[in-house]
């Protein structure tokens, strides 16, 4: 590779006229520089065909940009424009396989149950591509991220012209944030720091009283966080249920917000039952019928849908009537598209907490309905580790009001992201429990580090955070505020076993920097979003300094109350460190 080339990625997420359109201008800009300018498919379809080269002709086949790519970001003249790209759910890839295969790609099915050994490695070649695949490639090295000041500026002096407006909120509103109090990821989680390098396994333990190793050989190192939790799932179809009942009760709508995408192996699992609870009447009814067309509820209520449509007519309307009458006794769903009948149980893609969030505050903490109009809405959040952002900001606007994107402040943020930091849920350390039993992960000599009681079904994970993006993240988030004279927070919660981990490295590594001016602290992300909306109100900058979900989650809410769009729009005048550590 030149030293004066420029990689501009080709990816698949919409607006995809904004994608196409921008890369002529590049071109434009740079003529006559000397700078070239290269394109890589790293698209979900180019992602598919690179993965299956001996299926398709050489017309077909292209090579693994990805994997290139990759390689390229640990080099120092490495300059990628990674455009914003599908964290693709199975049913979206679903459908880029039958849309390939109708252009001629002899690639194979997705095997949902892999049963032989040929499915099993047909699957596992398609769960590389799945979920958040592109972010972790690209991104080696935490992030800096803020918006480009000359945007922020014409936001504030033309404020309705940056998306959508922000629309008025009434102080005796209804809509309100729901989250687990027990049984959740928050209230189960373990944590430890690796005294030395070291590698892990991961067992479980029936009534039977033998091992079964779920995950061998996790290879950790030296100061790694490692954090062992689990969803309840018994706990979690109860609050399902007293959330609907409760929704019903106060006539709004029901919602749930997650990130099945990055949390690619867990949150599926959760939307799943969440679907199972709200539907149980039709699903019960028809469960035999179901069993034999394949529906699978983690891919949402649009799974039968889709699965119905080869039963004869007068089954398949039997069906629909029912769901019909499940609607009139059901709360009513929030909307992803009222006008084609899509709603919030229907794929788990189709709901992004990270987007759908901020759209609930920006819309007046109202939700669309099946009649195509705005109403209040219950926001669940089952996990509360970080629903409380959200419950903290939905109550804000109560008391005051929309925010003034005229006299708003700033939020930029640093984030801990760097060698797959805190990616829960997105990796093979995440399944659900085979059967009650315990679930350990143990060190190489056999010692248990941690332990976990589980039933049959409950969803278990671990993730990990390594020392030394802990101790480049502090040191960006010291350089970031010194740059900019603005306080930063820590958004840690002490009571949070993985949380209390990092305060001690926190606390330890800011003394090897000149602190002395700076302000900064460390709350909890409920108190860290109340401080920082107090100061954005007042026009005042604030710097957020988080973990890798929530830098996903605050780099979406505050840009598009901001500036109506998020800052993925602006990801070429953010600052994506590499690894250089």
């Amino acid at each position: 590779m030149k030293d004066a080339t420029i990689i501009y990625t080709k990816i698949d997420e919409a607006p995809a006229l904004a994608t196409c359109s921008l890369l002529p201008v590049i071109k434009a800009f740079v003529k006559g520089t000397g700078i070239s300018i290269e394109t890589k498919d790293i698209s979900l379809a180019g992602r598919i065909r690179a993965s299956f080269p001996e299926n398709l002709s050489d017309a077909q086949k292209i090579p693994d940009y990805l994997g290139e790519l990759g390689e390229l970001t640990m080099k120092p003249e490495a300059n990628i424009i990674k455009l914003p790209n599908i964290s693709a759910s199975i049913p979206q890839l679903k459908a880029a396989i039958k849309e390939l295969q109708d252009h001629g790609c002899d690639i194979p099915d997705y095997p949902e149950e892999p049963a032989t050994d040929k499915e099993k490695e047909i699957h596992q070649r398609y769960a590389k591509v799945l979920g958040s695949a592109v972010n972790p490639v690209l991104r080696q090295g935490n992030s800096d991220r803020r918006a480009p000041e000359s945007v922020k500026e014409y936001a504030k002096k033309y404020p309705k012209s940056m998306g959508l407006s922000l629309r008025e909120w009434s102080s005796d509103s209804k809509s309100h944030v729901s989250y687990m109090t027990a049984g959740d990821f928050y209230g189960n989680e373990k944590s430890v720091v690796m005294e030395k390098d070291d590698v892990l396994t991961i067992e479980f333990t029936g009534a039977e009283g033998r091992p079964e190793v779920q995950k061998k050989g996790v290879a950790v190192s030296k100061g790694e966080i490692v954090d062992g939790t689990f969803m309840s799932i018994k706990s979690l179809r109860d609050f399902i249920g007293k959330q609907i009942g409760d929704a019903k009760k106060q006539d709004i709508l029901f919602s749930l917000h997650m990130k099945a995408t990055m949390m690619k192996v867990s949150d599926p699992v959760i939307f799943g039952h969440c679907v199972l609870v709200y539907y149980n009447d039709v699903l019960e009814k028809h469960a035999d019928l179901l069993k034999e067309l394949g529906v699978n509820v983690n891919n949402g209520i649009g799974d039968l849908y889709a699965r119905m449509q080869k039963l004869p007519h007068d089954k398949r309307e039997e069906i629909e009537k029912d769901i019909e009458a499940l609607y009139e006794k059901q709360p009513g769903l929030a909307m992803v598209d009222s006008s084609k009948g899509i709603t919030n149980l229907h794929v788990p893609s189709d709901i992004i907490i990270d987007a759908s969030m901020p759209v609930v505050i920006r819309d007046g903490g109202k939700m669309w309905g099946r009649d195509d109009k705005l109403h209040d809405a219950k926001a669940v959040i089952p996990d509360r580790s970080y629903a409380t952002i959200y419950e903290e900001i939905v109550e804000d606007c109560k008391k005051h009001g929309a925010f003034d994107r005229s006299k708003l402040g700033t939020v930029p943020n640093v984030g801990l992201m760097a060698q797959k930091a805190e990616e829960y849920g997105s990796h093979l350390t995440t399944f659900e429990s085979p059967g009650d039993g315990k679930i350990t992960v143990k060190d190489s000599s056999g010692a248990i580090l941690m332990e976990h009681e589980v039933e049959k079904g409950d969803v278990w994970r671990m993730s990990r955070v390594k020392d030394v993006p802990v101790r480049d993240w502090v040191k960006l988030a010291v350089t970031r505020m010194k740059a900019s004279g603005t306080p930063g927070i820590f958004w840690l919660d002490e009571n949070r076993a993985h949380d209390a981990q990092l305060i001690r490295k926190v606390e330890q590594y800011i003394k090897d920097y000149d602190t002395k001016g700076l302000e900064y602290h460390i709350m909890a992300p409920q108190n860290a979003m109340k401080f920082t909306l107090e100061r954005i109100r007042k026009g005042e900058d604030t710097i957020s300094i988080t973990g890798n979900v929530l830098r996903d989650y605050l780099t979406d809410l505050f840009p598009i109350i901001e500036l109506g769009t998020s800052q993925d729009a602006f990801h070429c005048a953010a600052a994506e460190r590499r690894r250089t550590f």
